[in-house]
């Protein structure tokens, strides 16, 4: 198997539905990978009320003690690159759904499904410019089958498209199912 300590940019999406342990799985391996690089967890969630208050306050106590340096960034995700200290570093970004939705309905007006695509690929193009490793988790929104409204169908699209491009970027793929990873791209050999 390959010494991925050693590798450059190596990018990792840990994709999953709601519920499915992702985020936890993403933070174990992103600790895992980190070896004594800095670790960054930037947070994409804007927070409205005191439910998402305590939601972050829960994340935080759940990753104390890990390392992390939190960079909260709900939008323009490539921004976070400026808080990053020099040397080897590991972000785990947690999580493009919700970047995607503050992205997309930010504004007055939403914004295209293929303009918010194109705006947080690279920006991910971006950041995993500046890291070692790059851990991205990612929601599964659009297996369950059903026809929404116009709005949340256009957002449907964005997710599909922001994860098949991020799933090509990427040097692993894992889908994490009832807590279990399943490995669905590796790493290829140089």
């Amino acid at each position: 198997m390959k010494n991925y300590n050693s590798m450059k940019n190596m990018m990792t999406l840990i994709i999953g539905g709601s519920g499915s342990g992702k985020s936890a799985y993403a933070e174990n391996y992103a600790v895992s990978v980190s070896q004594r690089k800095k670790k960054y967890y930037i947070a994409t969630m804007q927070i409205y009320d005191e439910e998402g208050r305590e939601k972050v306050r829960r994340h935080r106590r759940l990753r104390s003690g890990r390392g992390f340096s939190t960079i909260e960034q709900p939008v323009n995700i490539q921004d976070a690159a400026k808080m990053f200290e020099a040397g080897e570093k590991t972000a785990l970004l947690e999580c493009v759904s919700n970047l995607a939705a503050n992205e997309m309905f930010s504004g007055d007006v939403p914004q295209t499904a293929e303009n918010v695509a194109d705006k947080i690929v690279r920006g991910i193009e971006e950041l995993k410019e500046e890291l070692s490793d790059l851990v991205i988790v990612s929601n599964n929104v659009f297996e369950d089958g059903k026809v929404y409204d116009s709005t949340t169908m256009e957002y449907i699209r964005a997710m599909g498209d922001i994860n098949s491009r991020l799933a090509a970027m990427a040097d692993e793929v894992v889908e994490v199912v009832a807590g279990i990873p399943l490995l669905i791209k590796a790493k290829q050999p140089d």
